[in-house]
């Protein structure tokens, strides 16, 4: 095979290193065990499959990895399909490579080389920092948990947020519930919990409607400690909506409000549906779409005598496909028929393009971003995979609010019919009129 073809087959199977290789793949789920909580020093890129520049590391950075075995620990993130990662630690393009050193929560950006050799020495030349940092005392942050509340994202919560757990109302309160929870098992003495606390009460306060957070003394309430074997603190249990049984899942995450939001939304959204691509038909399915989202995807999709029902259909089943890639982003999704909402078309720069067309908006900071693209299946794609990652230009809303949208009779799913005026003659005797006036 050749190199452009072995890229290709990298690119497809989503993962650029495997089982033989020394680079160590990491995901949400052991991240934190093995970076943030070794005592190693980490090496760590964040790639995206599609992109050129990290198919082209990618040989360099396995022998690199080869190289500093039993040294540095050398790991790679697909942060194109781990997003929330990526983001945590401000990842915006790729490959983005970060030092993980003597303070685990503040890495440091890499700026050398693409080679083998430079990543080699950049890495020996924090290996020498970090012993020398050790041997003045300096030994930094090196563990999730001790040292969790000099982390950033600690934000401000509302301990009222966190619900106190016992014995006597957990089954009525988490086992019996419709709701998804997370459940911190603490010690009163236990450092660590003290540390996690301002975190937990920040992200209860974060996720306060989406997902409960709950706390339990086990020290008193040790029958339901028990029941979950727990041996440690603070234990983190995942309770899922639906539950049966008191199944419960081991939290696997960071020990940052941000950590745990993320974790949180990301369990959210596995047991969310794929949202609805919704018609513009009054203004409360817009306010609905906007106001509950962090953002809300508008399409404008052509006249029905322009782009018959196929057509439609067409683009409506790529925004369907597109909304169950990006489900867990909790966006909401609408479509419009072009000029039947033309205050709103006007606010988003709609129709200068042509049609379809489509802008995602930020109701919040009434800001939005116009897709400048095809409006095909990777033209989108790559419009929304911006977004996720916080990139795109960005424009005021007109007036700072959002048109008002009139009542308008949802699509009946069939072709247009252009309407044809018939001039009715039906009480003219044409024998009456003369020859010439024929």
């Amino acid at each position: 095979l050749s190199l452009g073809i072995t890229l290709l087959c990298l690119s497809s199977a989503h993962a650029f290193y495997g089982p033989g290789d020394d680079v160590v793949e990491l995901t949400p789920s052991n991240f934190h065990k093995n970076v943030i909580d070794g005592k190693e020093l980490w090496l760590v890129e964040f790639y995206a499959p599609w992109c050129g520049h990290c198919q082209s590391l990618t040989p360099e950075w396995k022998k690199a990895a080869s190289a500093l075995k039993g040294i540095v620990k050398v790991g790679a993130v697909n942060a194109d399909e781990h997003q929330g990662l990526g983001g945590q630690y401000g990842v915006q393009g790729f490959p983005t490579i970060k030092i993980f050193g003597a303070d685990k929560f503040k890495p440091t950006d890499y700026q050398g080389g693409r080679t083998a050799q430079a990543i080699v020495d950049a890495a020996l030349n924090a290996v020498n920092s970090l012993v020398k940092s050790r041997l003045s005392g300096k030994s930094g942050s090196s563990s999730g948990g001790g040292d969790g509340s000099k982390s950033s994202g600690s934000g401000s919560g509302d301990s009222k947020d966190v619900i106190e757990l016992t014995d006597s109302n957990f089954e009525s309160l988490v086992l019996k519930s419709q709701d998804m929870w997370l459940v911190e098992f603490f010690a009163p003495w236990c450092g660590h919990c003290k540390n996690l606390a301002p975190h937990w009460a920040s992200a209860a306060t974060e996720l306060k409607g989406k997902v409960k957070l709950g706390a339990l003394d086990a020290t008193v309430h040790t029958v339901t400690a028990n029941r979950y074997g727990v041996r440690g603190y603070p234990t983190i249990k995942f309770f899922p909506s639906g539950k049966k049984d008191g199944e419960a899942v081991e939290y696997d995450g960071g020990r940052t409000s941000g950590d745990i939001v993320r974790w949180a939304l990301d369990k959210l959204a596995e047991n969310v549906a794929p949202p609805e691509i919704l018609q513009l038909t009054d203004d409360s399915v817009l306010h609905t779409a906007c106001d509950e989202h962090q953002l809300c995807i508008i399409s404008v999709l052509p006249h029905i005598l322009d782009c018959q029902s196929k057509c439609r259909n067409d683009y409506l089943s790529v925004l369907r496909k597109l909304g169950e890639k990006y489900k867990k982003q909790l966006w909401g999704w609408v479509w419009a028929e072009a000029g039947q909402h033309l205050a709103l078309e006007e606010s988003l720069d709609i129709g200068g393009f042509g049609y379809p067309a489509l802008a995602a908006v930020n109701s919040r900071k009434m800001k939005f971003s116009l897709l400048k693209g095809s409006f095909s299946e990777s033209g989108i794609n790559e419009f929304l995979r911006d977004l996720s990652y916080g990139k795109g230009s960005t424009a005021p809303l007109k007036n700072a609010k959002l048109p008002k949208i009139e009542t308008v009779e949802p699509w009946d799913g069939k072709d247009g019919v252009l309407e044809v005026e018939d001039d009715d003659v039906s009480d003219v005797d044409l024998e009456d009129l003369d020859k010439d006036e024929l």
